[in-house]
């Protein structure tokens, strides 16, 4: 069964999926590389040169084909449970769906802190980046991610280490 590890950016999705996945003896994917492996450009670049639809299009297509292999970990992007055709997907794969809740002030230190983000990734709306758009997008977000998860787990102030430890517990 894989475990999907969803939640917004800054979470620590691909960290702890990879320490996870390590932990379990897993392959560890990271849906955010398999698009940008597929574009062949990041996704700023993605977004800035045809648009989010296109990128969410692109999401759809790797996430169908990453779900196909059963015992693994997946980091999913924090949007990519936005279209209920995905969620489905998710759904019907059997996936163990955790989400990695976390303060929005902690989300954007983590952000803030991470050199690639700025290079790599785009604003999700004309707020920026910055705290106001974190807490927009997940009041947002957040009833989606508790639709879809099948467990919750708070890193606010957890390291890595100890989110592996309980979802490891969890799944």
């Amino acid at each position: 069964m894989p475990i999907a590890l969803i939640g917004y950016r800054g979470s620590g999705k691909t960290t702890i999926g990879k320490r996870l996945a390590d932990r379990l003896w897993w392959p560890f994917v990271d849906l955010d590389e398999v698009i940008v492996a597929r574009a062949g450009i990041t996704i700023r670049e993605i977004f800035a040169q045809r648009g989010e639809e296109h990128f969410r299009d692109l999401e759809s297509q790797c996430l169908a084909e990453s779900l196909k292999p059963a015992d693994q970990v997946l980091a999913l992007g924090g949007g990519a449970v936005l279209r209920p055709a995905n969620r489905d997907r998710i759904k019907a794969a059997g996936c163990k769906v955790v989400y990695l809740r976390c303060d929005p002030a902690v989300l954007l230190r983590r952000i803030e802190s991470d050199r690639t983000t700025a290079d790599m990734r785009p604003s999700l709306t004309a707020l920026g980046g910055g705290i106001e758009e974190i807490t927009t997008l997940l009041a947002q977000r957040e009833p989606i991610y508790r639709q879809v998860m099948t467990a919750e787990l708070d890193v606010t102030n957890l390291t890595s280490d100890e989110a592996v430890a309980h979802i490891a517990r969890m799944v």
